[in-house]
């Protein structure tokens, strides 16, 4: 049983080929937004630079690495339900994101969003199903 002064750690999904492409960054930049990560997942500020998405959506925010090569992204919903979402991770080399990458990052976080709206739903019904006595 968790103690108050020890609450569980947030869980981390990766959505699409997020965790993939995180993978196969340079081990500098992977270590970097992996320890980022898991900051997050207890509460603290990541060590990379971070800033919010609200292009993309509410909640939404990017961490930011780069080498002397280019720039690589880690865009994440912020905790929901005891849960952080890895919506995307790419690399880029202007200082612009592309449409893409942010059409696909918006395309994972309406599915994620779809996924809690019906988990909510789902433990609503069970709850409201429960004997009561």
């Amino acid at each position: 049983m968790a103690r108050k002064d020890n609450p569980p750690i947030t869980e981390l999904h990766f959505e699409g080929d997020s965790l993939e492409v995180l993978t196969a960054f340079p081990d500098d930049i992977r270590k970097s937004l992996g320890f980022s990560l898991w900051q997050l997942q207890n509460g603290l500020e990541p060590a990379c630079g971070k800033r919010s998405l609200s292009s993309v959506g509410r909640g939404v925010y990017e961490l930011k690495e780069s080498d002397e090569r280019t720039w690589y992204r880690a865009v994440y919903l912020s905790k929901i339900d005891n849960a952080i979402y890895v919506l995307h991770c790419f690399e880029k080399d202007s200082r612009k994101s592309s449409q893409r990458d942010l059409e696909l990052a918006r395309k994972r976080l309406s599915m994620v969003n779809q996924r809690i709206q019906e988990q909510r739903t789902h433990e609503k019904h069970a709850e409201q199903s429960k004997p009561r006595g």
